[in-house]
């Protein structure tokens, strides 16, 4: 899609700071981090949420999963780490195309602030 940032990052027409890559996934560091380690994890084709790729591609889906863990291994997140996939404008999602956030780094509590 043209016109989804997501897309634009993974096609190279929108620079960002890679740290993971796999033939269907992209991990790159988020531009505005909320922890010290923040790492969005993209799936390469576009989706525009997790219940759209679950329903399309359940194997892309377990691809981003396994690409969020590997990240947070090699971040060195072995005391602990979250993973949010926000979904829908009420599930606070602002880009359209599917991702999981990783973050890590310090102690995290909840409701996120």
């Amino acid at each position: 899609m043209s016109d989804c940032l997501f897309c634009r990052i993974v096609a190279g027409e929108i620079p960002s700071t890679p740290v993971h890559e796999t033939d269907r996934t992209l991990a790159f560091r988020d531009l505005d981090p909320k922890a010290p380690t923040h790492v969005l994890v993209v799936p390469k084709p576009h989706h525009a949420d997790v219940a759209a790729l679950s329903d399309a591609d359940p194997a892309l889906l377990a691809d981003v999963m396994a690409a969020a863990v590997a990240v947070a291994r090699a971040e060195g997140l072995g005391d602990g780490y979250r993973l949010v996939a926000n979904t829908g404008a009420d599930g606070g999602q602002t880009v359209h195309h599917v991702h999981v956030h990783v973050l890590g780094g310090r102690g995290l509590t909840w409701p996120p602030g």
